[in-house]
């Protein structure tokens, strides 16, 4: 799969026009003025020169250009339950061309999104998107029992508009309020390579403005998503602003309708946790390979056939040439560990069988048909394609018929030093250009004539052997260039064969068993099986022992250097693979470098083949881009992303609400009341208990979020799961600080503090931090291990504070200053504490020092720099959220099979 470029999005709260939409007056006029006293009088000024302009925007019909994508999108049918709907404008000035009446700022959109369920609008019963054109006086002016927008100035009410009418009650529902508007829209300033995401949205260089929804599509059904105007209604979006029994009217600049159908769609974060679940508890379970059933036995021959199944193979029927019907061992390509490499001798061709790849086990008598049965597949599927075999067939007869040629020619020493494929007279032209030829013949002519000894007979010499011809550098450069001359599309063709391309299922998985249902497979390549499988192609038409001989200049033809073989891949059996034709797979080294991928195909509907050309440390599954959308997550809750630092826009890997405080709820629990009998779905932004007011009180040590921040937080990331390597979290088991001069008195603090004003300085604090690292893998297989804490500077910002090793021998309630641990000599690693009150996560790289270590509790000390009067505070593990932890991430183990072909 192609990589995509770079993506980079900035999220701004809004945009400031230079005018907003109206009529504005220009006046000129000519003034005397000494030293800032006017001195003419108006009797003598040249007359005022006045002019009007008018600034002129969207106001009740939208361009369709100035809409650049909407999601959901139009007509889609899927689970949107979490997701908050939007709309992106190309044109990014758009929501703030305008002023609401009563306003004097131009930061508040005069445009809201607002979703309706079937049935809530008069003009679209069905919520299908639909509205009604009326002319601009029937918006203002709608007739008794309906309430239109207060617009003033002069307007054509002659001009068609799309509108829509309402119940008063459902207006004041879902509508956001005045003071919410704000932070439903934002400008977002993307920067990357044009590129078309699974939707149909293009994300492309610019800047757009976005506008989102308050309202969850809890219920199952059609929804209508109308982008609204809001001029002419500032002061009545509040509940009891207008008569009950009415209706509103609103002009409807954009619409378009989805359908949440939660029952009828795949559950993509259930079926990826399913997919890769079995490798958490042994990475072996995402093995290609048939599990060993029943008892162990103790007999040789049960341990043999097990060995065999946990390699990879699988038993086959199989016919011996005597007749005799028996089974024997076969492993495709894809293979669960590293295969051993065959002997040189084995892979020398041509051959004109298969026999020649069999392997035969003396001591249980039984074959192992694997590289025979690729080669023999090799030949059948070149035999199968025409194009193929006739352009084999003619390269090894045009070899032949050169090399005849060539041997016949080598009995005559002078003329086997001519090329018989050059043209008739070359060589005697090449004689004539020769450097002295001319000067040569004019001396000849000028000589007298003499008369000389007859010519002699030519010498002969033992016609040579095709061996000894190819030993001759001329004859082999004859025979390789026209090799190359008539095999255009055979390296090409056995490249892709190379890359399983053509090669059936039953023959990359032999059991099914291998790859039930809902499963995911990682493999290794097996490069001699792939070799067999090429050989068994390139040796068709290799009858003759000239063909055997002339066999290397074929094969040095055929042979590239440039050519990436696959080294590991994955298999997946997914009714994912079927929803998402198109998703990305992130495989990546240890020091995060990209595989390449070689070949991505479906082999069925719901089964994909991966194949990469080394061996990835990591492997990420990602759902396909939607562009970007917001929401909350599966477990209803808003996974935060970093505000500040240098991971802006990353995720924190916490959420709001914290899952780690009981009682703290979803989201779901700041929506407005239902209608009626109906589940609760608008948000509930403003006012001391909305979600802005929580949800900053949980980013921002202290303010407001901003709209660009807001929306940042709200962003869905796409699910990702991650096959290898799995990332544990090792919590904090005890914490707390050392004062000097004190006692144990801050085993129950929050925040820890950390200061150093030298080693007898009364304001002098380190913190302390255990954890248990029991029941971790080896010290091979430890990926990376970060120590993480939320920390903030106090007094003054901008500090390193340092990660020290210490003792396990002191406990919370009996730390004191007396009877601290000693620090190590040097840290073992830092992190950057930034601004005043900026809290932020504060990551530890102790990989090197958590592989050295042995024991089942690891302590850290955290301190800093003796002076500057600067103090940081750490959120410990007694605070209602980000406490203090490790992530370690456990990488897979190399696997050698050790075997031994006899």
């Amino acid at each position: 799969m192609p990589t995509r470029p770079d993506l980079n999005v900035s999220f701004y709260d809004h945009l400031d026009p230079k005018a907003t939409a109206g009529v504005y007056t220009v006046t000129v006029e000519h003034r005397l003025t000494k030293d800032g006293v006017r001195i003419d009088t108006d009797a003598d000024a040249l007359p005022k020169a006045s002019d009007s302009y008018e600034i002129r925007a969207a106001q009740f019909v939208l361009d369709p250009s100035s809409v650049h994508a909407v999601f959901p999108p139009t007509g889609a049918v899927g689970q949107y339950t979490h997701v908050l709907p939007h709309i992106t404008l190309s044109r990014a000035i758009l929501p703030w061309e305008r002023v609401l009446q009563g306003r004097m700022a131009a930061k508040a959109p005069w445009l809201a999104l607002l979703v309706f369920a079937a049935g809530e609008l008069d003009d679209d019963p069905d919520a299908q998107g639909e509205f009604t054109t009326r002319p601009v006086s029937e918006l203002r002016e709608p007739g008794p029992g309906i309430t239109g927008p207060e617009l003033s100035g002069t307007i054509d009410g002659s001009n068609p508009c799309r509108t829509i009418d309402l119940p008063v009650s459902v207006f004041h529902a879902i509508v956001a309020r005045e003071d919410e508007l704000f932070h439903l829209t934002h400008m977002r300033d993307v920067r990357t390579a044009p590129q078309r995401r699974d939707n149909g949205e293009i994300l492309t260089e610019g800047e757009y403005a976005v506008l989102a929804a308050n309202r969850f599509p809890r219920t199952p059904g059609s929804y209508a998503v109308h982008l609204v105007s809001l001029e002419g209604w500032l002061g009545r979006l509040a509940p009891g602003t207008l008569p009950a029994a009415e209706k509103v009217r609103l002009c409807s600049l954009w619409s378009w309708s989805f359908t949440n159908d939660p029952e009828g769609s795949l559950d993509p974060a259930g079926l990826l946790r399913n997919l890769v679940a079995p490798g958490h508890t042994d990475p072996e379970n995402l093995a290609l390979r048939l599990a060993p059933t029943g008892e162990p036995s103790h007999t040789a021959e049960v341990a043999h056939a097990r060995t065999r199944l946990q390699r990879g193979y699988t038993a086959v029927a199989y016919r011996t040439l005597a007749g005799e019907d028996t089974y024997a061992w076969y492993r495709g390509p894809l293979t669960p560990l590293t295969a051993p490499e065959l002997p040189v001798e084995a892979t020398k061709g041509p051959h004109t069988t298969a026999d020649h790849a069999l392997i035969y086990d003396s001591e249980y008598g039984l074959f192992d048909v694997s590289y025979a049965a690729a080669w023999t597949l090799g030949r059948a599927i070149a035999l199968a394609d025409p194009d193929y075999s006739s352009e084999v067939v003619q390269v090894r007869r045009e070899l032949a018929n050169r090399a005849a040629t060539l041997l016949a020619l080598s009995t005559d020493p002078a003329r086997a030093m001519s090329d018989p494929a050059e043209p008739a007279g070359t060589a005697a032209l090449r004689e004539l250009a020769a450097p002295g030829f001319g000067r040569g013949l004019l001396e000849a002519l000028r000589a007298p004539t003499v008369q000389g000894p007859p010519p002699l007979r030519a010498l002969r010499r033992t016609r040579l052997e095709a061996p000894a011809l190819l030993a001759e550098p001329q004859a082999h450069q004859s025979l390789l260039v026209l090799a190359q001359d008539t095999t255009p599309t055979m390296p090409d063709w056995l490249e892709r064969l190379g890359l399983l391309n053509g090669v059936p299922f039953a023959h990359l998985v032999p059991d099914p068993r291998m790859l039930p249902p809902e499963s995911l497979r990682a493999f290794r390549i097996d490069p001699a099986w792939i070799q067999a499988l090429v050989a068994g192609a390139a040796d068709v038409a290799a009858h003759t022992t000239l063909d055997h001989d002339l066999h290397p200049v074929l094969t040095e033809r055929l042979s590239r250097t440039d050519t990436a073989l696959p080294m590991a891949g994955l298999l997946m059996n997914s009714e994912l693979v079927r929803a998402w034709p198109v998703f990305e797979i992130l495989a990546t080294t240890a020091d995060g470098e990209p595989v390449k991928e070689l070949r991505r195909d479906h082999l069925a509907p719901d089964v994909l083949l991966v194949l990469w050309d080394a061996v990835p440390d990591q492997i990420a599954i990602r759902e396909p881009g939607q562009g970007i959308h917001f929401g909350i997550n599966s477990e209803k809750r808003i996974s935060l992303r970093h505000l500040t630092g240098s991971r802006v826009g990353y995720p924190t890997d916490t959420e709001f609400p914290d899952p780690g405080v009981p009682g703290s709820g979803t989201v779901l629990d700041y929506l407005r009341p239902g209608q009626g009998d109906a589940l609760p779905d608008v948000l509930d932004l403003s006012g001391s208990g909305g979600l802005l007011r929580a949800l900053s009180a949980a980013c921002l040590p202290s303010g407001e979020l901003s709209p660009g921040q807001f929306a940042l937080e709200l962003v869905n990331a796409p699910l990702e799961q991650l096959l290898l390597p799995p990332t544990v979290r090792r919590d904090c088991v005890a914490d707390t600080y050392a004062q000097y001069g004190q006692g144990a008195e801050f085993g129950a603090a929050d925040p820890l503090l950390a200061k150093n004003e030298g080693p007898a300085n009364s304001v002098t604090r380190i913190a302390y931090l255990r954890f248990d690292t029991t029941q971790l893998p080896p010290p091979e297989q430890i990926g990376r291990a970060l120590l993480r804490v939320y920390a903030a500077a106090q007094d003054a910002g901008d500090f390193d504070l340092k990660a020290y090793v210490t003792g396990n021998d002191w406990g919370e309630s009996t730390l004191a200053w007396a009877n601290k641990p000693d620090l190590s000599a040097s840290p073992i690693a830092s992190a950057h504490v930034g601004a005043v009150d900026a809290w932020a996560w504060l990551e530890f790289d102790i990989t090197a020092h958590l592989r050295q270590r042995s024991g089942d509790e690891l302590s850290v000390a955290l301190s800093k720099d003796q002076g500057g009067n600067k103090l940081a505070r750490i959120a410990s593990r007694e605070a209602a959220a980000n406490q203090p932890h490790l992530s370690i991430t456990i990488t897979q183990p190399t696997l050698n099979s050790g075997e031994e072909h006899r």
